[in-house]
């Protein structure tokens, strides 16, 4: 392990330390191995830690087969407290998406499950190991306004309007959020794998190559396992691999079926080669993830390993970037860090895009429609106004 990264990983809490430590251990071992418990451990933050990333579901599976006498009762009742609950809302959330996926068949819209049930099955092979909280599908974006009459008109409403100015909403978001407080039920649709501005694979492609499920006997889909990987790593990448829940997604899926070769080829199109490094090493080193001989070559990359090593922030702070308002030094940080993990052509991109105009703009010196196209030249001018005025000013599409 390089030295910086292993300094790093050494300041790890002592409850983080024994979550590894158990997400590591081959179930098929008793008693536990390695759980050397030579200081006290905080049990509460134990299962504040576990509750945080995600993976209470596998932490109290891999206790139980076990049976190690190591952890207090009370720590594992209430594992199995959690487990039970999460159990319930996964069959709750797979019915739902079954329900949503036929809705959708029936009027021919093509649709790709992006997580949720479907990701606990192919990759866990059991549903009851994995958190979901929502519903994450797919579809072109073609489709939109057909989705949102049809998810509409049965008992759900949107729960975010992007504002937007000349189309921008199409690249620089990815999805748009329903809720059904009946069924207490949340779906997101995206109709962009990640927001822009960056190049991905189209809907038609992705089409191509999906898998089908074998959770339903509905024909249910989701990406297939080389994009599902691309996927998986650009959004765990994105959020600073804050929760474990993602890395164990990677390590789960690192044992399914690949065509490595064929993932180089999508990873090197889309410029995400550092990014696999940076995912793989972290793995390896976190969860002894095997690593992969095509992909040994990146791991230790300086900027593979600057970039895992900067990961470790997240989980030092036990960063949880989903939960507003994020402190003004996470933000900071989280802000030069997605800039950190652009490709070159995405840095310039994303450069580029700061010259496209923003809802703000609208706000600040508010024109008729027809004349929006003003912004381009006017948009220096009016960012210097509100610097001046001391007003906020969107970052783009970063976060």
């Amino acid at each position: 392990m390089p030295e910086k990264l292993k300094r790093k990983i050494s300041r790890l809490s002592k409850e983080m330390k024994l979550l590894l430590e158990i997400l590591k251990t081959d179930t098929n071992q008793n008693p536990l191995p390695n759980l050397t418990l030579d200081s006290e451990i905080d049990w509460n933050e134990f299962l504040a830690l576990s509750k945080h990333h995600r993976i209470y579901p596998i932490i109290y599976s891999k206790l139980k087969k076990t049976g190690s006498e190591s952890i207090p009762k009370s720590v594992i009742d209430s594992l199995h407290k959690s487990y039970l609950k999460n159990t319930f809302r996964m069959l709750d959330l797979s019915g739902e998406m079954e329900n949503i996926c036929r809705l959708f068949y029936d009027h021919n819209i093509r649709t790709l499950l992006l997580k949720g049930p479907v990701l606990a099955a192919a990759l866990y092979g059991d549903l009851s190991l994995r958190t979901s909280s929502d519903i994450d599908l797919l579809i072109p974006i073609t489709d939109l306004d057909k989705v949102d009459h049809l998810l509409k008109e049965n008992g759900y409403e949107k729960n975010d309007y992007i504002e937007t100015v000349l189309n921008d909403w199409k690249w620089r978001h990815h999805h748009v959020t329903y809720l059904h407080s009946e069924k207490n039920m949340k779906v997101e649709i995206h109709w962009r794998l990640n927001p822009g501005p960056s190049k991905e694979p189209g809907f038609d492609d992705l089409w191509k190559r999906r898998q089908k499920s074998t959770l339903t006997r509905f024909p249910i889909f989701l990406l297939g396992n080389e994009d599902l990987f691309l996927f998986l790593i650009t959004h765990g990448a994105r959020h600073g691999w804050s929760r474990l829940r993602w890395l164990l997604d990677i390590n789960q899926l690192s044992k399914q079926p690949l065509d490595w070769h064929k993932l180089i080829t999508l990873l090197k199109e889309y410029h995400y080669l550092h990014i696999a490094g940076q995912t793989l090493l972290l793995a390896s080193e976190l969860l002894n993830t095997p690593l992969i001989q095509p992909f040994e070559p990146l791991l230790y990359k300086n900027r593979s390993l600057n970039l895992a090593r900067d990961t470790l922030f997240y989980l030092e702070e036990k960063i949880n970037l989903h939960t507003e308002p994020i402190p003004s030094h996470v933000a900071k940080f989280h802000q030069k860090y997605l800039f950190s993990i652009m490709s070159f052509q995405q840095k310039g991109l994303y450069i580029m895009s700061l010259l496209f105009p923003y809802p703000i703009d609208t706000k600040t010196f508010p024109l008729p429609e027809p004349l929006h196209f003003m912004y381009f030249p006017l948009r220096p001018v009016l960012c210097l106004w509100r610097k001046t005025r001391g007003t906020h000013q969107l970052k783009g599409s970063l976060k």
